[in-house]
């Protein structure tokens, strides 16, 4: 395994994992994970199916928990063992592919509503809250911060998975968090919806956003990521930069396969030997 990779102890913790279990049944899917992702360091987490890369994020979102330590926190974010997750999502941005069904079964909802359900973390516009021209304000900032104004106005049920990729990321940024975690974001894109999604993940990289990619695809760690955490069977197979870790043999180590592996115009990619 790769070394981890050092970080400033000084620079505030994104989110620590400690020695953090979690089984399902009789498998465990995350084997005593200890991970540190500070805030600024953008970072890709890569693995096959069933490294436990999706149980990372259910960690992060509070829909599973790990064995109880006493005394002990596994999981940390922004430092803190306990967290309200509404309130989470003003500081760390989620991304997930499973939103899009959510919001494309509301027919006659626009792209507009779409973003500002982010404020009150639901997928409709609540009857008993105010929408504030504050907030409609926000909205519109965020959809031009991906680049989304053309969508305005718009029936999310109409628009293309790309499309609502966008509309996701925007929603995501009302709050104007510091950081996203964006889990399997191309997932569903054709070829050209995933080179634009990669060009805006560079572009809000470039806005200081912290970027948390968790993926199987080494098209989607852009230059602006470069730490990568390889995954496997629950456990970490290897923690440093692209250069270190998205190798022929490590991957193939990973995958279980052999893999190769190659730089293309600043963008890793592989294919199955």
């Amino acid at each position: 395994m790769l070394p981890v990779t050092a970080s400033d102890p000084a620079t505030e913790p994104l989110i620590e994992l400690d020695r953090a279990t979690v089984v399902r049944g009789e498998t465990t899917v995350l084997d005593q994970l200890s991970l540190r992702i500070a805030l600024g360091q953008n970072t890709a987490l890569l693995g096959p199916n069933g490294c436990g890369k999706s149980t990372f994020i259910k960690l992060i979102n509070r829909e599973l928990y790990p064995l109880a330590r006493p005394g002990q926190a596994p999981v940390k974010v922004f430092g803190q063992d306990r967290w309200n997750v509404a309130q989470l999502r003003t500081r760390l941005g989620l991304v997930t592919s499973d939103a899009t069904g959510d919001l494309q079964q509301m027919p006659q909802l626009r792209v507009d509503d779409a973003i500002v359900t982010g404020f009150f973390a639901s997928f409709v516009l609540p009857i008993d809250q105010q929408v504030t021209p504050a907030m409609r304000e926000r909205a519109a900032q965020a959809l031009a911060r991906v680049g989304g104004q053309g969508l305005s106005g718009r029936l999310v049920a109409e628009l293309s998975t790309g499309q609502m990729r966008r509309v996701l990321i925007a929603r995501a940024l009302v709050h104007q968090p510091q950081a996203l975690l964006l889990d399997e974001p191309t997932a569903g894109l054709d070829l050209v919806a995933q080179q634009q999604f990669c060009t805006l993940m560079r572009a809000l990289a470039g806005q200081g956003i912290t970027l948390v990619l968790v993926t199987h695809h080494l098209e989607e760690i852009v230059p602006e990521i470069d730490r990568v955490v390889l995954l496997q069977d629950g456990r970490i197979a290897g923690d440093g930069t692209r250069a270190q870790t998205l190798t022929s043999s490590l991957l193939s180590q990973v995958y279980g396969g052999p893999i190769h592996v190659h730089l293309d115009q600043g963008v890793y990619r592989a294919a199955a030997q």
